[in-house]
């Protein structure tokens, strides 16, 4: 089913009129190591193979906030609920410099982790989910949350062929989830999967299944990106469920 014009899910940026963002907004969602960024590159090559206007962002990319979460990081220090705050405002910025300037020109903006990877995140960290949905309300509705889901078998696999080492934050290891860097890692993933699985139908994620290659699952996607753009041509703008803001 064709989604509708943009919205926002809560109290909209003040001063956006919705009905001039006449782009795009696709969302590539999914724990850490399943895979989002080798999918938004190829995406990003064949759109713009395709004649679109193309930007793509991620989470700690902004210039307001996103140096500062790196070295923040890098100390090890922050406390859970202020490293999500910093993450909303990296976001906003984001969102506010970036996403809405794109859309406003007709791009499509494909997106590395949306605000739901910062509610997951929090979430499995045990912050409160009323609080960091309510907090996430500025965020824009997209038209396409796709979510590659995987295992955390799966996960492992990847971090060991690629990097060959645990990232101490994708560990979780700032709340010492398990006894060393392997076993905080799966259960934090773990939290994490069962947070995005969870979000899924309130928030109306497509899964696509991680576990393929690579090669198998830019096809899916091409198929279902596709099938969007053939989907608004024929319809155009319908209105948004009551539900998406339940």
């Amino acid at each position: 089913m064709p989604k509708p014009a943009l919205q926002f899910y809560g109290d909209p940026l003040p001063g956006i009129d919705v009905s001039e963002l006449q782009g795009k907004l696709i969302v590539v969602e999914g724990p850490d190591a399943v895979g989002r960024s080798t999918q938004i590159a190829l995406l990003r090559v064949w759109l713009e193979q395709e004649g679109h206007a193309v930007l793509d962002t991620g989470l700690a990319r902004s210039a307001l906030a996103g140096k500062g979460i790196q070295r923040a990081k890098e100390g090890n220090t922050l406390g859970p609920i202020t490293m999500t705050l910093f993450y909303a405002t990296d976001f906003a910025d984001r969102l506010e410099n970036e996403i809405i300037p794109a859309l406003r020109a007709g791009f499509v903006v494909l997106i590395d982790r949306y605000i739901f990877s910062v509610m997951a995140r929090a979430i499995a960290r045990g912050e409160d989910r009323a609080w960091i949905e309510k907090v996430s309300g500025f965020a824009l509705v997209p038209h396409a949350v796709y979510y590659l889901k995987a295992g955390v078998q799966d996960l492992i696999k990847r971090v060991v062929v690629g990097r060959g080492a645990f990232d101490h934050w994708e560990s979780g290891m700032d709340m010492r989830f398990g006894s060393d860097m392997y076993d905080s890692f799966v259960k934090y993933q773990t939290r994490l999967i069962r947070a995005l699985d969870s979000m899924a139908a309130k928030y109306d994620f497509e899964i696509v299944d991680a576990r393929r290659t690579p090669e198998e699952i830019f096809a899916d996607l091409q198929k279902r990106i596709a099938a969007l753009f053939r989907a608004r041509r024929r319809s155009g703008t319908v209105r948004l469920s009551d539900t998406i803001q339940s």
